[in-house]
């Protein structure tokens, strides 16, 4: 499954076919392999460094994905950037990446990156490129196999971001497990609600482009707007759903938002954090003829290496729901804290063996060092995951990081989420540990309610606990409640952690 092959064999038979759109824009597959070849070209006339990233920035622009696919027609990899990244963040990418060009789909001040050694191209030069610039590209200098094809940059322990390299190999293994391994047919409309920088957003981007999709961009404006966002939804004919639980779970507050809404859909896959059962559950009962997918597995991994199909079956026999099995050319190993493989129903560390594991971290060296590795021929990463088998499905327990310690008592948060969620008075929450002179001092929760009949919140928290006395032990039920009406979610759509903490500090 070559990608940029694919591509240019739709543009030539299905060149009228739309390949994305937004609310304001659309692109064909003609056009969208004409302008890519003009931008490839510019690329190859101008770029002094051979395989030097290029960053793409902006949001859910036609232009954007262009900018992609004209990128590596060059041979160099792209670094998506959103325009919710802060100004800060983006130097130290460019620092990071020693990127080559910055192509802004969006306009960006370019004082801020005056003393940066990088071609900008703004949005109105950008188009003329796109419109006007010979496209006489070469197919000799298109990225493959080994070649890096895009990097994403994921948060780093250190405050500084990482950049994740995914080759041409890793992206082609992903993608052709997608279309293999899932119902997923030719010239279906997919639904693109992350954002470009976030890996979730390949789930959909490549197997659409791949098979004669269209893409339908979900923007941030459309988000902030729930009523404009379902009059968009009910006119998408959407057919395959890509989104983070925390999405579908906003969208469920919607009581339309069912198959009345959504007719065509056919398909939900979720990545990108835990799916509840009962999220999966009210999905399920909402969309009686689509089938629900619980994927899992890291940006270093190529977005997904496991999956399981959620059914009413499964649902009956499981209130925390497995994240499936491996795909086919991928192992899955769960290791002790010396490296050890652990037995069936023992929980340790999960390590991915196979096609889709990246190279490592872009001129980071000791961190891949320490967190990839080789096996037999095959790249191998330490996830940081904990997880374990049973009767041969994977289940995900949490972050290894996620475990915290509160006045000597080890614990993990998701552990202690879940229960609060069982509650039949909690709609949905988080957990987050409170912190003073640098140690954790107490667990805080805070709760989207369920309809209830208690007058004061106090009484809401009273009959909780009384709920959590029975499945948790006392040093593990959070001492601060709070609630909200919703749980802020981050550009990327999952749960904004971070600015849950900050409202607690103390």
């Amino acid at each position: 499954m070559n990608v940029i092959k694919s591509i240019e064999r739709l543009a030539a038979n299905e060149p009228k076919r739309l390949a994305f759109i937004n609310r304001d824009a659309a692109i064909t597959y003609e056009d969208l392999w004409s302008k890519s070849n003009r931008l490839a070209s510019y690329v190859e006339n101008y770029s002094e460094k051979q395989h030097s990233p290029i960053i793409v920035y902006g949001h859910m622009a036609p232009e954007m994905v262009v900018s992609f696919l004209g990128s590596v027609k060059a041979g160099h990899p792209y670094i998506p950037v959103d325009v919710s990244i802060p100004i800060d963040r983006i130097k130290k990418i460019m620092d990071s990446s020693k990127a080559e060009f910055f192509f802004a789909t969006e306009e960006i001040e370019v004082d801020h990156f005056e003393n940066y050694p990088i071609k900008m191209v703004q949005s109105e030069e950008l188009l003329h490129i796109l419109s006007s610039h010979d496209d006489a590209a070469s197919e000799e200098k298109w990225v493959q196999e080994e070649d890096t094809f895009y990097i994403i940059y994921t948060s780093g322990s250190t405050g500084n971001p990482k950049g994740v390299q995914i080759t041409a190999n890793n992206l082609q293994s992903y993608v052709g497990w997608m279309l293999s391994d899932f119902p997923i047919d030719k010239q279906k409309v997919f639904l693109n609600q992350a954002p470009f920088s976030f890996d979730l957003s390949v789930m959909d981007l490549y197997p659409s482009l791949c098979t004669g999709g269209t893409l339908f961009a979900i923007t941030k404006d459309m988000i902030a707007n729930p009523k404009l966002l379902f009059e968009e939804l009910k006119g998408s004919n959407i057919q395959v759903w890509t989104s983070t639980p925390s999405f579908a779970q906003m969208c469920l507050m919607e009581p339309g938002f069912s198959e009345e809404m959504l007719p065509g859909l056919e398909v939900f896959l979720f990545c990108g954090e835990v799916l509840s059962a009962d999220i999966a559950r009210q999905l399920k009962e909402r969309f009686p003829g689509a089938k629900v997918f619980n994927l899992y597995g890291p940006t270093e991994a190529t977005v997904a290496i496991t999956m399981v199909e959620v059914t009413n079956e499964l649902l009956a026999s499981h209130s925390i729901l497995p994240i499936g099995y491996s795909k086919g050319d991928t192992q899955l190993w769960i290791v002790d804290e010396n490296g050890n493989q652990l037995p069936e129903g023992e929980k340790g560390e999960m390590i991915i063996v196979g096609p889709s594991v990246s190279k490592g971290y872009l001129g980071e060296k000791e961190l891949t060092d320490k967190s990839f590795f080789e096996t037999d021929g095959e790249r191998a990463y330490r996830t940081g995951d904990a997880g374990y088998r049973k009767n041969g499905l994977l289940y995900y327990q949490g972050r290894l990081d996620f475990q915290v310690k509160v006045h000597g008592y080890r614990m993990e948060l998701e552990e202690i989420e879940y229960s609060i969620a069982k509650s039949q008075y909690v709609e949905a929450c988080v957990v987050v540990p409170v912190y003073k002179d640098g140690k954790i001092d107490y667990l805080s929760t805070f709760i989207v309610p369920a309809q209830h009949s208690f007058e004061k919140q106090y009484q809401l928290t009273a009959a909780i606990k009384k709920e959590l006395s029975e499945l948790l032990p006392s040093y593990m039920i959070p001492r601060k409640f709070s609630y909200t009406h919703s749980l802020p979610i981050t550009p990327n759509g999952k749960v904004d952690r971070k600015k849950l903490s900050a409202e607690v500090m103390v």
